[in-house]
């Protein structure tokens, strides 16, 4: 379901998604345009006002195509863009006119959350090699987001990347102006050369009862590659040389509470006061190096939860912490997640390299770790084990880049101590036949010594190697898609710096879905459909599973997506099979222009795995993000499910809420309250073993943040944690913690 919901998502927030291609690949298919940059040496007060008179000297890029939702159509309002180089930054300015700016919806944000904004942006691929690059947006009161992104075998943005620019916004009488100031030492590009030639596009999302994009780009939907269609950006002869290190001192105390026995006392904690160094250096424009001593690893961001009741697999949560989201594309691969950072849970030190050089691509990081984990997986379930011992890990990567698109690369990850390693060796690439037809493909080996713990408490054999295959082929067009792919994970593989929470079984997937498209104003402006097919062996040979999904999807006015789907499935578990069909609909819309809402819900046949018994499942999940005005954010998230039994028993009742409330003083300055509590109500007299029938957890964070930018910051805040089972009258809190943060990022 959280794929299912990461998908719309992604559809419904303006981030930049395009699709297909069908003619003979060349660079040279399209029509792209050519801006020479000015080169302007005066600097200007990032204000989103953009009186300063060199502005009418600056390159001026006009949004003249529509591209949703209407392919290469005629901008509902005018936006232009304009673009100079001082040596030593990049300055954009956008004037963007409205018909009506009181339709404009904006608010103080926090980095990285404006997605459904009105908002600006600049995309660039500095290295015009039309696979990776930078974006930057920027709402109309100044909010900034930037990602990365690649542009290998489908557009993919990873958020978690953060630089440090400048950026302002003002709302006019006749729509809005937005300023940016980015650095070139936020950038990555080729060095030793003269002049630069880079790939770029200028955005405006504009949503109203449907969803705008405008760009100076008119995409084709029959072309799947993007930056292949950019225009081309020429200049940067003028960069002057920088030191282009960035040093991040960083201080943290915390005192942390609890109670030996619950109910009980307060034993509070001593004060814990630690200092920290972050180190960003770039040797040269394409290739920096990163360093650690003693970091904070702290996390100030509550983890959004996750209901892990009646499931066999560990829970994923995405990286935040700043030393491995910098670069962390370098150590990207095509099919298999080699590097999962959170793996490496208490570093001592870190040391980092990452570049580029022409269509060569490097990365290397090593960092120690004082509290270990391993994911121990099955076919059947996963699992972690912890080590309680220091380990050394280190990852390596390579890759060159074939031709228009293609890519091949190999990377190893290693880590160690005394009784224990664990090393993965990996081949993997991508092949574009032409610009609708690609193939990409991975090939691993792992080889695992297991310490005496392992082996002792959790059964696994003293010595474990194995390898694993994965190839997807996929054809994208404007009006269909079908891909196939073929996946093997060995019995014994273990990647044990990476993600991989099932092993021991071969799938095979087919699928495909078609697309309609129709006019702005009709009631829906797009549907499609898709299916898809997959069964899954042991290694043995023995069937696991067999699956048939579909699924029709709508978009329409007031910001519109549904989707309802089925799904049939044959799984394999604990002995024998169990059919499955489920039922669900997925959808998100906005009702009024500050409130939007999504829902999930699935009814169906699931099974139990606690007693190894198919039940009828319940599952609601209801989310709703409600712009109060510019200083005021709730986000309420819901998930309610339950599960009976063939008897029609109620087995167990599940509730989780998460609710946040934000107040933004202003674009620097905000408190946030996060409230989260789960109850899982379980019926004894349903269940094969004892079980506890009272399951709560409860915990808060009040935390006042003020930034400065996305590494000079402060963090003052309050957190703690309680719990209820059968034991207890009520919930009762066992941890508390009280904490700040001081980092300063020193740019010289």
């Amino acid at each position: 379901m959280q794929y299912i919901k990461r998908i719309i998502n992604k559809i419904i927030a303006p981030t930049f998604l395009l699709s297909v291609a069908s003619v003979p690949f060349s660079a040279n298919a399209f029509d792209k345009a050519e801006f020479s940059l000015a080169h302007i040496k005066e600097s200007i007060s990032v204000d989103g006002v953009m009186d300063e008179s060199h502005w009418q000297y600056a390159t001026k890029v006009p949004l003249k195509y529509q591209n949703e939702p209407t392919e290469k159509g005629t901008p509902l309002v005018q936006t232009d863009a304009y673009m100079y180089e001082d040596g030593k930054y990049l300055y954009v300015g956008f004037i963007a006119k409205d018909n009506d700016p009181s339709q404009i919806r904006a608010a103080l944000r926090d980095r990285d959350t404006l997605w459904q904004d009105d908002n600006v942006a600049l995309m660039i691929d500095t290295f015009n090699d039309e696979r990776t690059g930078y974006e930057f947006y920027v709402n109309p009161l100044g909010a900034q987001g930037d990602m990365r992104m690649t542009d290998i075998d489908d557009w993919v943005e990873d958020p978690s990347w953060d630089a440090i620019w400048d950026s302002a916004g003002q709302i006019t009488e006749d729509g809005y102006v937005v300023e940016m100031r980015i650095p070139f030492t936020a950038l990555r590009f080729p060095k030793d050369q003269a002049e630069l030639t880079w790939s770029f596009a200028v955005w405006r999302n504009y949503p109203r009862d449907v969803y705008y994009q405008m760009s100076n780009v008119g995409f084709d939907r029959d072309v799947k590659c993007s930056f292949c269609q950019f225009d081309k950006l020429t200049g940067f002869a003028n960069m002057t040389e920088s030191q282009n290190i960035q040093l991040t001192p960083t201080l943290t105390a915390l005192r942390h509470d609890s109670k030996d026995t619950v109910p009980g006392d307060w034993q509070n904690g001593d004060i814990d006061t630690e200092a920290g160094l972050d180190l960003r250096w770039g040797v040269t424009q394409d290739a920096v190096i990163n360093a650690t001593i003693n970091p904070d690893f702290s996390q100030v961001e509550a983890d959004s939860l996750e209901l892990d009741v009646n499931t066999t697999y560990s829970i994923y949560y995405a990286e935040k912490r700043p030393f491995f989201l910098d670069g962390a594309s370098y150590f990207n691969t095509s099919q298999l997640e080699l590097l999962y950072t959170r793996m490496i849970a208490e570093p001592d030190v870190g040391l980092k390299l990452t570049g580029k050089t022409g269509a060569h691509s490097y990365g290397f990081m090593y960092a120690d770790d004082q509290n270990t984990s391993v994911l121990l997986p099955t076919n059947q379930g996963s699992g972690f084990a912890n080590l309680a011992d220091k380990t050394q890990a280190v990852a390596g990567r390579y890759q060159f880049d074939i031709g228009q698109k293609g890519t091949i690369g190999v990377m190893s990850t290693h880590r160690e101590n005394d009784d224990y390693h664990n090393t993965v060796l990996s081949i993997d690439g991508s092949y574009w036949f032409n610009q609708s037809d690609s193939l990409q493909y991975q090939v691993a080996s792992t080889d695992t010594t297991n310490s005496e713990f392992l082996v002792d408490y959790y059964g696994v054999d003293k010595n474990q190697s194995d390898q694993a295959y994965a190839i997807e082929f996929t054809r994208t067009k404007r009006d269909y898609e079908v891909y196939a792919n073929y996946e093997y994970i060995g019995k014994e593989y273990r990647s044990d710096l990476g993600y991989q929470a099932k092993v021991d079984y071969e799938q095979v997937q087919l699928g495909g879905g078609q697309t309609w498209y129709r006019d702005a104003d009709d009631a829906i402006t797009e549907y499609s459909y898709n299916v898809e097919w997959d069964k899954t062996w042991a290694q043995n040979g023995d069937l696991l599973e067999e699956e048939y999904d579909g699924f029709i999807t709508f978009k329409g006015k007031m910001q519109s997506q549904t989707e309802i789907g089925f799904i049939h499935r044959n799984e394999f578990y604990a002995g024998e099979f169990f059919n499955q069909n489920i039922g669900y609909i997925y959808g998100g819309f906005r009702p009024i222009r500050d409130v939007r809402f999504l829902l999930y819900a699935q009814y169906g046949s699931k099974i139990d795995y606690s007693n190894a018994a198919l039940g009828t499942m319940v599952r609601i999940e209801p989310e709703m993000t409600w712009d109060i005005n510019d200083h005021w954010q709730v986000q309420l998230e819901n998930s309610y499910s339950y599960l009976d039994n063939e008897q029609n028993d109620r087995v167990y009742t599940a509730n989780l809420t998460d609710l946040r409330v934000y107040y933004k003083f202003n674009m620097r300055s905000m408190l946030k309250l996060v409230l989260q509590f789960e109850d899982v109500d379980r019926n004894n007299e349903a269940y094969r073993f004892d079980v506890s029938q009272t399951n709560r957890d409860y915990g808060s964070q009040l935390v006042y943040s003020y930034k400065i930018n996305s590494q000079t910051l402060f963090y003052l805040g309050y957190s703690d944690k309680g719990y209820q089972d059968d034991s207890l009258k009520s919930l009762e809190r066992d941890e508390r913690t009280f904490f700040t943060k001081l980092s300063y990022a020193w740019q010289l």
